[in-house]
């Protein structure tokens, strides 16, 4: 009689097993839509959105956009619902966008959440179009722990694990998707095995570690010394676990699995300067960076227009995937809108592209009409000199809309793998990305 194989949690009938996956990390800014699709082209086997704290989620319309067939969860932001001068259009924000037909099956939503009841609503909203939901328990950025969530919720596994469980009742049996978790190491051994086996226990289908202790950072070597243990733990529930942190290609991924005894690799860093390092040996490896960078960015774009990315993300990441010696970095920098980036890298001759970007800078409304020197002196005047109830209300519109946008973890200036990019808030390319 044959000897029965290790255990494995079942994986449910919507969601999808880890194992011998390699796969794109929640990346703040390089886990926007057009990032996770130019991933999934090069060969991910997943992608994992970027950490959205579930109050930004909850409230949140879901719509179906006809110009780019995507599934948009937006909504208007606070600032504006009281303030409406703020926006002579009363754009809404989208939240978090998916391609239902391209990312289906493939996607994982990443939670930031410190509270069981919430997590569960803003689950339950995104549920029905995604393979799986993460909670995020690995992200150091004070953004994230000041509220008990990211990195914080490792000193609190009681109410961690009350989390998962609710996930694993209420939204992945539900919906027949699996419930995970990423976390990092603890400085002790014995601590994080004391963690992972309450993790394990909660019906999770998945784990990912996170080869660093929360204060460290992505430019410190990670530290596997670990990992070993960790799979050996989640082998014995029978739940899949990743390994994320100083993961460079494919093959790098496939090999540290094997070494480390884990079910497949979670890239961050990498990923964001060259996605094209999901791509198989057997496919033609990674692209050199320093010289074909121009074909992944040209892939970059045709995504980019395809789903009319929020303008500020595009040339973030533009300016993570160009080396900046070349002139094209310079004129890329200096652009203003799609029709500008066009050009500036060359690209006017490429399929239609030069006609996408004009029709597209007409639907996102760059360049500006408005600059933002003559939209604070508007919003100023709409404020009386001698009415202190009125300047008092738009200081407060100011103070709700940056707690917006740390709550919104898809629109903040920095990045995580637990640190590795968010959506940028401004277009100037800034330093390397936050993985969560």
């Amino acid at each position: 009689m044959a000897a029965p194989g290790p255990k494995r949690v079942p994986i449910p009938k919507n969601g999808v097993d880890y194992r011998g996956k390699v796969v794109l990390a929640p990346m703040v800014r390089s886990g926007e839509l057009p990032s996770r699709l130019l991933a999934l082209k090069y060969g991910a086997d997943l992608v994992w959105g970027p950490e959205t704290i579930d109050r930004a989620m909850i409230g949140t319309a879901r719509r179906l956009n006809p110009h780019t067939s995507t599934i948009e969860f937006s909504r208007l932001p606070t600032s504006k619902i009281k303030n409406p001068t703020l926006d002579p259009h009363n754009r809404e924000s989208v939240i978090y966008r998916i391609h239902p037909e391209l990312e289906k099956g493939r996607l994982i939503y990443q939670i930031g959440t410190a509270n069981p009841d919430l997590a569960v609503q803003a689950a339950s909203l995104v549920a029905p179009d995604v393979a799986g939901i993460d909670v995020n328990a690995g992200c150091p950025k004070p953004f994230s722990t000041a509220g008990g969530m990211g990195a914080a919720l490792l000193k609190t596994p009681d109410l961690l694990c009350s989390i998962l469980r609710a996930l694993v009742e209420k939204v992945g049996k539900v919906h027949e998707i699996g419930i995970s978790v990423k976390i990092r190491i603890l400085d002790k051994p014995e601590d994080t095995a004391a963690l992972v086996k309450q993790l394990v226990a909660t019906g999770i289908t998945g784990l990912t570690v996170h080869c660093r202790t929360t204060p460290m950072r992505p430019r410190e070597r990670a530290i596997r010394d670990q990992l070993m243990m960790v799979a050996d733990i989640c082998r014995e529930a029978g739940v899949a676990c990743l390994m994320n942190g100083d993961v460079t290609s494919r093959a790098e991924a496939l090999q540290l699995a094997e070494q480390y005894k884990v079910d497949g690799g979670m890239i961050a860093t990498e990923a964001e300067k060259n996605p094209s390092c999901f791509r198989s040996d057997a496919a033609g490896g990674p692209h050199e960076w320093k010289s074909q960078w121009k074909t992944v960015v040209t892939e970059y774009m045709r995504f980019a227009l395809q789903v009319e990315n929020r303008w500020g993300n595009t040339k973030y990441l533009l300016g993570q995937m160009m080396p900046g010696k070349v002139k094209a970095y310079a004129d890329m920098n200096r652009s203003k809108c799609y029709r500008d980036v066009i050009t500036a890298l060359g690209l006017e001759d490429v399929d239609d592209f030069l006609a996408q970007a004009e029709v597209v800078d007409e639907r996102l409304g760059i360049p500006p009409g408005e600059s933002r020197a003559t939209k604070r002196a508007r919003v100023k005047e709409d404020v009386k000199p001698n009415d202190t109830k009125g300047q008092k209300q738009t200081q407060t519109n100011r103070d709700e809309a940056d707690e917006s946008r740390d709550a919104k973890r898809v629109k903040l200036p920095e990045q995580h793998a637990d640190l590795e990019p968010a959506n940028s808030m401004a277009d100037a390319p800034m330093p390397a990305a936050l993985s969560v």
